[in-house]
């Protein structure tokens, strides 16, 4: 049996998070990270989706996604 692949190179985000933050980071910080950003990314999928679909759109477009883009952001801000 193969060994499970990671859904992310932990080592790398963790060297860009400390290069941007310059601090010292906790055990599982990049993992916190990279849940919230998988949450925000649902998000804003979902939100576009249902603009596209109140707009008669057939799909999710660019333009939907830019139009709750500030939204979400907003929501997931620290």
């Amino acid at each position: 049996m193969a060994p499970a692949q990671s859904l992310y190179p932990r080592s790398t985000l963790k060297r860009i998070i400390k290069a941007h933050s310059n601090k010292a980071l906790a055990k599982n910080t990049d993992i916190m990270i990279f849940l919230d950003y998988t949450l925000f990314l649902q998000d804003l999928l979902r939100e576009a989706s249902i603009r596209s679909k109140q707009s008669g759109e057939r799909g999710i477009s660019a333009r939907s996604i830019r139009r709750v883009r500030d939204m979400s952001l907003r929501k997931f801000k620290g």
